[in-house]
């Protein structure tokens, strides 16, 4: 049983509304804790944190007594302990399935989560967003603890979970890795201390029905069913449970549909991830497809640039903000503009510096029978949401 395991602990989470730290609250806090936070500013994530005092704005203040855990993209502000070693602790503390990758590692550790649940099997699980057939992203119970890990820091390394999942290796922290060779040691020297490995490119992909579109939910599909065999689920099992599993927020998530326009919203911010949400969206429009992207993290933004402009070229129309910054800092010619320059012809292009300039373009392209995707890790939610407001407006 996991109940009191951290019984006595008490925790100051800096970042606490980011997908991480609010996860980690709602399993320490389960598992004993005494739980506190801070964020800069509201997110979407601190929906799940009913209970926790959350302070918001200003400067953190660790109160006497707690153990702050610091988010990597306020480290500096406070003394405290990396986010990254306060999740190896609780992955020893529990037989543990740990998922990275480039790609689809949340809806993987997801589908895991969600099968167990669905099987009685009671787990407990730590993903990067809200899975609402779970109540949320994070949970406890009495059996495996399903995570998800981090490559971008290299802090996946730390886990020493009984099975490990990698759904894809592709250089997307680039300020982290200087090539994809260097990316492939990296994980091969992890998962050799790991007793059982699923690397999903070595599977086909899952064939049975689905809830959650897109080819790629199909491989997702054929890393969790590999995964969840090792635990022991019977295959077939597992696939009529896999089938009910109807996603996560914030991937390929279908904000409103209002004035004719379907309004998703999608995590993706890399080419890969916004082809692959651009690709499912198009069989979805009898008309446009218009993209509204928030590119995140100034390396990446400057060393993928024309890979980006490709990607958004999918859609009809793309309109692109500026870089959300956090992780790194800010390089001397590196805008969301850069991205835009590298659109393909043909598509219509639109610069929006702010999320509020964002909106205003995309609701005045937005036409009955067009299909809006907003994508990128920060903010883009908050785009939807006004987008399909406007839009009830009309």
């Amino acid at each position: 049983m996991t109940d009191g395991l951290l019984t006595g602990r008490r925790f100051y989470f800096v970042g606490i509304g980011g997908a991480g730290l609010s996860a980690y609250a709602n399993v320490t806090r389960a598992w004993g804790a005494e739980v506190r936070g801070w964020d800069a500013r509201e997110t979407i994530f601190m929906e799940t944190l009913d209970g926790i005092e959350v302070d918001v704005g200003g400067e953190p203040f660790v109160p006497p007594g707690f153990e702050a855990v610091i988010s990597s993209a306020h480290t500096g502000r406070v003394e405290g302990r990396p986010r990254a070693e306060l999740l190896a602790e609780l992955v020893s503390l529990n037989r543990s399935i740990v998922v990275g990758g480039a790609h689809g590692k949340t809806t993987t550790a997801a589908m895991i989560a969600y099968v167990l649940h669905e099987l009685g099997c009671d787990p407990s699980w730590i993903v990067g967003g809200v899975v609402p057939q779970l109540g949320g992203n994070a949970g406890v119970g009495s059996g495996w603890l399903v995570v998800e890990g981090d490559e971008s820091d290299r802090s996946i390394s730390l886990l020493r979970p009984e099975i490990a999942v990698v759904t894809n290796v592709e250089v997307d922290h680039h300020a982290t890795f200087a090539s994809e060779v260097e990316l492939e040691r990296f994980f091969e020297d992890w998962l050799a201390a790991v007793p059982s490995v699923v690397r999903a490119w070595e599977l086909p992909r899952a064939e049975l029905e689905l809830t959650v579109p897109g080819e790629h939910n199909r491989r997702n599909a054929a890393a969790a069913l590999a995964a969840l065999e090792l635990v022991g689920v019977e295959r077939d099992a597992a696939e009529r449970a896999l089938g009910g599993f109807s996603g996560v927020d914030r991937r390929f998530q279908l904000v409103g549909n209002s004035a004719g326009v379907r309004v998703y919203d999608d995590y993706g911010h890399n080419p890969t991830e916004i082809a692959a949400a651009l690709e499912t969206a198009r069989v979805r429009t009898r008309r446009r497809l218009i993209a509204v992207y928030q590119p995140h993290v100034y390396e990446r933004t400057r060393q993928l640039a024309l890979e980006l402009g490709a990607a958004l070229g999918i859609a009809d129309g793309a309109i692109v903000t500026d870089v959300i910054g956090g992780r790194d800092a800010p390089r001397p010619g590196v805008t969301g503009k850069l991205v835009l320059d590298h659109v393909p012809a043909g598509v219509r292009c639109g610069w929006a510096p702010g999320l509020d300039e964002a909106v205003e373009v995309a609701l005045d392209w937005a036409r009955p029978g067009d299909v809006v995707v907003t994508l990128g890790v920060g903010e883009p939610w908050r785009i939807a949401r006004a987008v399909v407001a406007g839009l009830d407006a009309r």
